[in-house]
């Protein structure tokens, strides 16, 4: 009898989920229901999937409306209807139209009108598949304007959208957020009636007793809708199941690939390698993954024609034939490489690729997969949802309330008294904590695109954002659901990186050798580079830089590849979290440890000394330990990794791997310790593969720092940095050589350049700048030549003063030999405060010469400008002290004073905030000394309440040296930050020049 209802899908209108929908559909005696989102269809297959558990025929439609006007309800009587209506929601959504009050016409979906439309239209015809919709409400309008005349048209369409009077309550709230207008000022048709409940079905029936045609008609339509999606553990993929349009010939390609890919990849062909390839390719024909493997291939040969670098991670980096074809850079064979992680005959999911280009790249790659895989329709980004959380949810209830900022403030941070707070205020907090997690908005998932076999219509509606490619209304949960697998297309700033370091270094020294960068053994072999590793010099370079990595790299001494891959993975928080990454350097450092190790566990994981390191290792003690099958220690991994959604089969899983524990002798308290090993930081382990992956990326990062320095940190300037802000990255440049210079007219470009060894900082750097004239200053330049004074630069640039002040100021003037104050003067002179426009002049100008008083400025001044303009000075920010340091002690002394409180001075670089097992907050800091060498501190609990961080400058750090497995930190007893010099730009002291 239900037709038309929403779930909170219908975005700030709806009021809870399709669970809560079936479950009261149930309660109330229905046996079949409709879910009719509002413009939406997110949650019509996992309402097709859960409709089974509570015995509820599932119908799927839409609701399609002009804001909150209803047009009409579309209902698909089977799969194709639902691919329909999808269609018309799409078209509608792509071209931000509106739906029109008549329906199309539809093959397979029935209509509903609501009787309002119909009364304002007394002599509409409808078409066979058309119905009007009669709530009981309206029973009494049927006998007037001839609406009788349509008796075997009228079906029951009681709209569902509330539970209760709270529930409306929260309708009301999100169409105020909606709208964004004030509770009180929010209008009747902005919302919709308090009467769309759900009647008990007995009830609603005694409301038509006197019109049985009515309930007659509603029965025959909803009997002749049907949908049905595969949900089982046997579903079939949606995916596209070819790639040439013919299976065997994509099976012969697949094998040619492999086989040329053999000559490239390795010298020696052994027996081995033949096994595995041949073992690989049987299992990838078995589970029908051939397109699968040639799809991403053809991805990456496209990446590869255009000159994009790219990085194949996640499960799929454990197969050779990936290797093989050029998705992935990891050997499987050298790394030992777990086959089963990757794929096995218990797993219906494809292996998983993660496919990292370049930020820069990534978008046309997107549009290369759209156009060659997607003319029919069949490809399309998946949805995320973005819900309400609870300082998104307050803020939104504190403005719809009319609350004050400040007090919206104080409940978005949480730091309060529920207790104190007034009625409205304590009102917003109770119904923040009513809206948390539900849907607000849909958004992009991060890299998912779905290729499938039929058009993405079938299975969802898409709307287009901003970048125009068609997007799912469903999250990857559901689509994994039905059979639609993701191939992860991501983008990432170390490609870039590597690709314009490579760019740099042919032009700016275009003698240096040609290098194949996926060619990684050469650099995993170099000593020089494993030395790099050894002594953690590897700032600016991928996965490696950050102030955790750099303490592991050098407490393992790490000097190969393989101690790298390793590495990659204990950094992550669950190994940390369970202890073993402690455990790991021990055993590492001393031999004799690992014969502590438990000796099943140090047979399965010999190259990590028996500590569980990998997601690998999940699967390795579940299966040969406990006894679970691959396909219940796949469960195991998926549901510890949050990415499985049926919590009773991982409950199952985990109570076998109890019971099979104890059947082989191991007690209560071993088992237990082992499960809360695997518990603790399984979630947050790589796959081995992807940390090899990771760990191919770093060495070509590393490559490029070590023989070409300079260019590499302009490439990593003008892709963002990395973990560290700019200026810390122009520091290693410095360190490495480099000469820094500020922004100069004739040989800055937007972004930063270097000439040898003189790096020009990028106009993108001067806060204030518009880039549209950084642009043209670069356009003019290379049409026209250098500009040879401020007059030319004048009058061949569309500049006004305000622009103009921000260049001269940062000394791009300085080719001209004049005081920057000179230039001042004469910029104002020569525009009068008014924008200068750019003027085509056959003669130049007669430039008048001004008499101006000569003036001057001094090195102090131009650090505070380049503070000012650059966000930090290119001369050390020691020189700015207010007092002077007479020979400090630096970070190399601390080796001579382990155990010993000593006094150190830093310029902070980064904080990082944690919590103790207690949930006191304790921080970590990372400083440069006067030297420019690093030093790290701890601040316990104690020590960070009593000494906090203080912001950007110089600290005065004291305490205590400590050494643990050969890396130092200082242990903090005091810090205190130190003033800087007052700036003499505004100063009057000393007779310095005021402003």
């Amino acid at each position: 009898m239900l037709i038309n209802n929403h779930t909170y899908f219908s975005l700030r209108y709806g009021t809870f989920s399709e669970e809560e929908l079936l479950q009261q559909a149930q309660n109330c005696g229905y046996k079949s229901i409709a879910l009719t989102d509002i413009n939406n269809t997110s949650v019509c297959l996992n309402f097709v999937r859960l409709a089974q558990q509570y015995g509820i025929k599932p119908i799927v439609g839409i609701d399609f409306r002009n804001g909150v006007e209803q047009q009409f309800v579309g209902i698909a009587k089977n799969n194709e209807g639902f691919l329909e209506l999808n269609r018309f929601l799409s078209y509608h959504s792509h071209n931000k139209t509106t739906a029109e009050r008549k329906a199309p016409h539809f093959e397979h979906a029935a209509v509903i009108y609501p009787l309002s439309q119909i009364l304002k239209h007394p002599n509409v015809l409808l078409k066979p598949n058309e119905y009007v919709g009669i709530k009981w409400q309206d029973l009494a309008k049927i006998h007037f304007w001839g609406i009788l005349r349509l008796k075997g048209k009228l079906v029951i369409q009681q709209p569902v959208t509330f539970r209760n009077k709270r529930d409306f309550n929260i309708h009301r709230l999100l169409r105020a957020i909606d709208n964004n207008t004030l509770l009180h000022k929010l209008n009747a048709h902005q919302q919709t009636n308090e009467d769309e409940i759900m009647l008990h079905k007995t009830k609603l029936l005694d409301k038509f007793k006197d019109y049985p045609f009515i309930v007659k008609n509603t029965e025959k339509l909803m009997e002749e809708c049907s949908i049905h999606f595969d949900f089982s553990d046997k579903r079939t993929s949606q995916n596209k199941k070819d790639y040439s349009g013919n299976a065997p010939q994509d099976l012969e390609l697949l094998k040619k690939l492999c086989n040329d890919g053999l000559s490239y990849r390795y010298t020696h062909i052994t027996e081995t390698i033949k096994l595995r390839v041949e073992k690989e390719l049987n299992m990838i024909q078995q589970m029908n993954f051939v397109p699968f493997f040639l799809i991403n291939w053809d991805i990456v040969s496209y990446a590869k024609h255009k000159g994009y670098y790219h990085v194949g991670r996640g499960s799929g980096a454990n197969s050779i034939v990936a290797y093989l074809l050029g998705i992935t850079d990891v050997d499987p064979i050298e790394l030992d490489l777990y086959f089963e992680r990757f794929m096995n005959l218990y797993r219906a999911n494809p292996p998983d690729f993660d496919i990292d280009f370049s930020w820069r790249d990534r978008e046309d790659v997107t549009r290369y997969i759209f156009e060659r895989f997607g003319k029919q329709g069949q490809t399309a980004l998946l949805a995320t949802y973005n819900t309400f959380k609870h300082s998104g949810a307050v803020r939104e209830l504190g403005k719809v309330f009319g609350l004050p900022n400040h007090e919206i403030d104080i409940l978005s941070s949480g730091k309060y008294n529920y207790e104190n707070l007034d009625k409205l205020s304590q009102l917003t907090h109770r119904y923040a904590q009513y809206m948390y997690g539900m849907p607000n908005h849909l958004s992009i998932h991060a890299g998912g695109i779905l290729i499938s076999e039929k058009p993405i219509h079938y299975f969802s509606a898409t709307d287009l954002p901003p970048k125009g490619f068609a997007t799912t209304q469903f999250d990857m949960v559901i689509a994994e659901d039905v059979g639609l697998y993701k191939y992860d297309i991501l983008g990432q700033r170390g490609l870039g990186k590597i690709k314009d370091a490579l760019h740099i270094v042919k032009q700016n020294k275009p003698d240096a050798p040609l290098v194949d960068i996926h060619n990684v053994k050469p650099f995993i072999e170099d000593k020089n580079i494993n030395q790099m590793v050894s002594r953690a010099d590897c700032i600016g370079c991928f996965y490696v830089e950050s102030p955790a990595m750099r303490m592991l790299l050098k407490k393992l001494e790490v000097d190969t590849y393989l101690g790298l891959v390793a590495a990659s993975s204990i950094i992550r928080p669950g190994v940390a979290k369970s202890g073993m990454m402690r455990e790991y350097i021990l055993r590492h450092k001393n031999p004799e440890r690992r014969k502590q190790a438990n000796p099943i566990m140090l047979d399965l994981m010999q190259d990590t000394y028996g500590v569980m390191v990998y997601q690998e290792d999940v699967i390795k003690v579940a299966h040969y330990v406990a006894g679970l099958d691959l396909g219940e220690a796949d469960v195991l991994r998926r549901g510890m990794s949050g990415k499985f959604r049926s919590r009773e089969e991982f409950q199952k899983v985990q109570n076998t791997f109890f019971v099979n524990c104890l059947k082989k002798g191991y007690n209560q308290q071993q088992t237990t310790e082992l499960w809360k090993q695997i518990e603790s930081f399984a979630g947050y382990a790589f796959a081995k593969g992807h940390s090899a992956s990771y760990a191919i990326e770093s060495y070509q990062s590393l490559y490029l720092k070590h023989y070409y320095p300079l260019e590499y940190m302009v490439a990593t300037i003008n892709n963002g940095g990395g973990f560290y802000r700019s200026e810390i990255y122009l520091h290693e440049a410095r360190m490495k050589g480099g000469i820094i210079h500020p922004p100069h007219i004739n040989k800055s470009s937007y972004e930063t350049t270097i000439y040898g060894n003189d790096i020009y900082l990028g106009f993108h750097f001067l806060n204030g700048l518009e880039s549209n004239l950084a642009y043209q200053i670069v356009n003019e330049r290379r049409t026209n030549g250098l500009f040879q004074s401020l007059d030319d630069f004048i009058n061949r640039i569309s500049v006004g003063i305000e622009q103009l002040d921000i260049l001269i100021r940062i000394n791009a003037f300085r080719f001209t030999k004049k005081n920057k104050r000179n230039l001042l003067w004469q910029a104002h002179l020569k525009l009068n405060t008014k924008p200068k426009i750019k003027q085509n002049l056959l003669f130049a100008d007669e430039q008048k010469n001004l008499t101006i008083p000569e003036l001057s400025s001094n090195q102090l001044e131009n650090t505070f400008d380049e503070i000012e303009l650059l966000g930090f000075s290119l001369q050390t920010p020691f020189e700015l002290l207010k007092e002077k340091i007479d020979n400090p002690l630096l970070a190399e002394d601390m080796k001579h004073c382990i155990n010993k409180s000593i006094t150190l001075f830093g310029y902070l670089v980064t904080v990082k905030n944690t919590r103790t097992s207690d949930g006191k907050t304790m921080n970590f800091g990372t400083f440069l000394d006067p030297s420019g060498q690093w030093i790290d501190t701890v601040h316990f609990p104690p020590i960070a309440k009593k000494f906090p961080f203080r912001g950007k400058g110089i600290y005065k750090l004291h305490g205590k040296v400590m050494e643990e497995f050969g890396f130092l930190t200082l242990e903090m007893e005091q810090m205190e930050k130190l003033p800087y010099m007052v700036d003499c730009r505004y100063s009057i002291e000393d007779g310095a020049i005021t402003q």
